[in-house]
C-alpha cells in the first residue's frame, strides 16, 4: 500500500501538481481503495491534523515576519549590522548573514526572510560587485537559519507530528543556528580574501550609534518573544501573538511607515502563505493517519532496528534518505509525514526526540536551497530576477558548508543538549 501511495505522490509531483494535492490525493487513494474506509474520514483526518493548539502560532509568526519587512525594522537592523560589518572585506555578505540570523529571530520562515532582506541586501551587494549569483545564493543559503534560529515554524510542526515540547526545540535551535551561522561567515570572509572582492570601505559606513538607536525599537521585538519563551511568561504560541501586536506598534505608530493599505497587503500576502502551509498539513495529516492505521510505521522501525546495529548507523543513513526527500518535497510536508515514522525509532536507539528533531529540520532544510523544488532558490531567483543556472557555482560551496555543519550537529550532541541544560539549570 506505501508503496502504491507514494508512487502516486511522485507522479503527481512530476507532473507540476501541488505538493498537497499530491500528498492528499495519495491519502486518498490509501484511505479508499486501500483502507475502504468511508470518504467522510477524509474532512474528519484533515480536520484532526489542524486541530493543534500549536499551529496557531504559524500565521502570526509569518504576520510578524511580514509586518517587519513593510514597516521598516527589517531595514533598520541591516543598516545596523552593515555599519558593525561594512568595514571588513567582505562585510556586506556578512551582513547578510547576520541580518538573516536576527531577522529570522521572529519571522519563523526562510522564505519569508529570503524575500525580506534579499530585497534590500542582493542589490547592494552587486552595486558592491559581487557577482550576481554569489549574491543570491548566499541569500537562498543564510535565510535558512530561518528555520534553525527559534522561533521557527518547521520545529513547531515536527513538535506537533512527534510530540515533543516546542519550547525545548526553540531552546535546542540556538546552538545549531549559531554554528551555521558562524560556518558561513567563516566562509565568506575566505572567499572575499581568495577572490579580492569586497574591498575595506570604512568611510562609507554609516554612523554605529545612530544606526543603533534607529535600530532599538526592532531589535527589542526578538528579545521579548524569545526572552518570553525562554522565561516562562508565556508560551511560543503567545508569543507569536505578542510579536504581531509589537511589530503593529513599531510600524505603524512609532516608525509610520506602514499605512493602512500596506497593512491589508501584508495580512494578504501572511493569509496566502499561511493557507498553504495548512492546507499541506492537513493533507499529510490524512497520509500519516492511513499509514499508521496499516502499521507501516512500526513495520519501518523494526525493519531499521534490524538493519542498523547502531545509532551512528543509523543516523547516517536517516540523514542520507532526508536529504534525498527534501530535494523533492517541500519541508513541512516532509516533516509532519515523516516525523511520526522516524522520531520513535530514534528513541529505540537512545536519541533525543529533540536532538533528532534538529538533526531533520537541519538536513531538510537544506532542500530549499537545492534543485529542483527549492522554494529558498527559487524565491532568491525572483529577486535578483535571474536564473538558476548562475547560482550554481557559487551555491555548491556553500551547501557543502551545510552539510559538513549537519554532520557536526548530529554526530555532536552537546550542540543542541547544552543551550537546555544551561537554561534549564537556572
Amino acid at each position: 500500500m506505501l508503496a502504491t501511495m507514494i508512487l502516486v505522490m511522485v507522479v503527481l509531483l512530476i507532473l507540476a501538481v501541488p505538493v498537497a494535492v499530491a500528498i492528499g490525493l495519495a491519502g486518498l487513494v490509501g484511505t479508499t481503495v486501500y483502507s475502504g474506509l468511508p470518504l467522510i474520514v477524509v474532512p474528519q483526518q484533515a480536520f484532526i491534523a489542524l486541530d493543534k493548539f500549536p499551529l496557531a502560532a504559524i500565521p502570526f509568526f509569518i504576520l510578524a515576519g511580514n509586518i517587519m519587512a513593510a514597516g521598516g525594522m527589517s531595514a533598520r537592523i541591516v543598516d545596523l549590522v552593515d555599519s558593525l560589518l561594512g568595514g571588513t572585506r567582505g562585510g556586506l555578505p556578512m551582513s547578510v548573514i547576520v541580518v538573516c540570523m536576527i531577522f529570522a529571530a521572529v519571522s519563523g520562515s526562510s522564505v519569508a526572510t529570503t524575500y525580506a532582506i534579499g530585497a534590500i541586501l542582493i542589490p547592494a551587494m552587486v552595486r558592491q560587485n559581487y557577482p550576481i549569483g554569489f549574491a543570491a545564493s548566499l541569500q537562498a543559503t543564510s535565510a535558512e537559519l530561518g528555520v534553525l534560529i527559534p522561533p521557527s515554524i518547521p520545529m513547531i510542526l515536527y513538535g506537533v507530528a512527534a510530540a515533543a515540547p516546542v519550547g525545548d526545540l526553540f531552546i535546542a535551535g540556538i546552538g545549531p543556528g549559531l554554528l551555521v551561522a558562524t560556518a558561513l561567515i567563516v566562509y565568506v570572509g575566505l572567499w572575499s580574501r581568495l577572490t579580492d572582492h569586497g574591498g575595506i570601505a570604512a568611510s562609507e559606513r554609516k554612523p554605529l550609534f545612530r544606526s543603533f538607536v534607529r535600530a532599538s525599537l526592532a531589535l527589542l521585538m526578538p528579545a521579548i518573544v524569545l526572552g518570553g519563551i525562554y522565561g516562562g511568561v508565556f508560551t511560543p504560541t503567545e508569543a507569536s501573538v505578542i510579536a504581531v501586536a509589537y511589530a503593529l506598534l513599531v510600524s505603524v505608530l512609532i516608525y509610520r511607515e506602514l499605512s493602512l493599505r500596506g497593512l491589508v497587503d501584508v495580512v494578504r500576502r501572511s493569509a496566502v502563505s499561511s493557507s498553504i502551509i495548512f492546507f499541506i498539513i492537513s493533507m499529510a495529516g490524512l497520509f500519516s493517519f492511513v499509514v499508521t492505521r496499516a502499521g507501516i510505521p512500526a513495520d519501518i522501525g523494526n525493519w531499521i532496528v534490524g538493519t542498523f546495529d547502531n545509532w551512528f548507523t543509523f543516523l547516517l543513513a536517516v540523514n542520507a534518505l532526508l536529504f534525498v526527500i527534501g530535494m523533492f518535497v517541500e519541508t513541512s510536508a516532509s516533516i509532519v509525514v515523516i516525523a511520526p515514522i522516524l522520531a520513535p525509532v530514534a528513541v529505540t536507539y537512545g536519541i533525543s526526540p529533540v536532538h533528532f528533531g534538529l538533526v531533520m529540520i537541519t538536513n531538510l532544510a537544506l532542500g530549499m536551497i537545492t534543485p529542483p523544488f527549492g522554494v529558498n532558490l527559487f524565491a532568491a531567483c525572483a529577486v535578483a530576477k535571474i536564473g538558476i543556472e548562475r547560482m550554481v557555482r557559487h551555491l555548491l560551496p556553500l551547501v557543502a558548508v551545510l552539510v559538513a555543519c549537519l554532520m557536526v550537529i548530529t554526530y555532536v550532541p552537546w550542540i543542541t543538549e547544552l543551550p537546555l541544560r544551561l537554561l534549564k539549570a537556572e
